[in-house]
């Protein structure tokens, strides 16, 4: 079922039991980047895939917003489908709105977390530099050309390329504010893990990513895991910073292994 909110955003909504899924997608990007995977975890539990604000199929609008009012549309969602219990399922940079729906709801109603292709270690060299080239008017066409060129050179995958075209419909508005969330995060938490350190009551989180191919960044996740049992982490069979569109019954079988294990 395909759903246009009249209270701002559109989404998916497949299958039935808990705790349902909801995928949340990056800046600057839609929910149809979930396609591959929504029917294949769906025969398990509920599956839901929203779009942001002002993305997607969602109500456009000229006001600002950043990942607080993300959360807040999720967060509403969710009441207005009756879902209970949640697991959210963040795709990089969308692991700081599941982060903080962790945060709101507690461990109770959101009794795990899934992040896909994130920098959870933290951001690498240069790329805080990145977002500022966003943020200015001169430069923000050049770094995003960048950005899409690393997502897809050698990577012969139809779907994915589309879906890198349909992002560069987003133009300077849009991606000024990626970058300023995203740096805001950075600053404000440090790191996708320190920050799931923080959490009142540790979170089972699952890591599922495909880029850097380094093996020495999966062993340093690795590590972390073997010094706190609530965090995994699964290097997928794929080349791309969008798995999902080249190995989605490893993703979606990997989501549903970890949620068999989680109380």
């Amino acid at each position: 079922m395909t759903v246009t909110d009249p209270a701002r955003v559109a989404y998916d909504d497949l299958g039935t039991g808990g705790p349902a899924l909801l995928f949340l997608p990056g800046w600057c990007g839609d929910r149809t980047v979930f396609d591959p995977l929504l029917p294949r975890v769906a025969r398990h539990r509920r599956a839901i895939a929203m779009d942001l604000p002002d993305h997607g199929e969602s109500e456009r609008t000229e006001a600002d917003f950043g990942t607080g009012e993300v959360v807040a549309d999720a967060i509403a969602l969710l009441e207005r489908t009756g879902v209970e219990q949640v697991v959210p399922v963040g795709l990089s940079h969308a692991g700081w709105a599941a982060i903080e729906l962790r945060r709101r709801l507690g461990a109770d109603r959101v009794p795990a977390i899934v992040l896909l292709d994130w920098m959870v270690l933290g951001p690498p060299p240069g790329f805080l530099d990145a977002l500022a080239g966003l943020q200015q008017p001169q430069a923000w066409e050049q770094v995003r050309s960048a950005l899409f060129a690393m997502w897809t050179t050698g990577i012969d995958v139809a779907p994915l390329h589309d879906y890198i075209a349909g992002m560069a419909a987003y133009g300077f508005r849009h991606w000024r504010r990626a970058g300023r969330e995203i740096s805001a995060a950075f600053a404000a938490e440090g790191t996708p893990l320190a920050a799931l350190e923080r959490l009142d009551v540790p979170s089972p989180t699952l890591h599922l990513y495909a880029q850097p191919a380094d093996d020495a960044v999966l062993a340093a996740q690795q590590a972390y895991g073997a010094e706190h049992p609530w965090f995994r982490v699964h290097r997928l069979a794929a080349r791309s910073h969008f798995p999902m569109f080249e190995v989605p019954d490893e993703v979606a079988t990997a989501i549903e292994d970890f949620l068999c294990t989680v109380r």
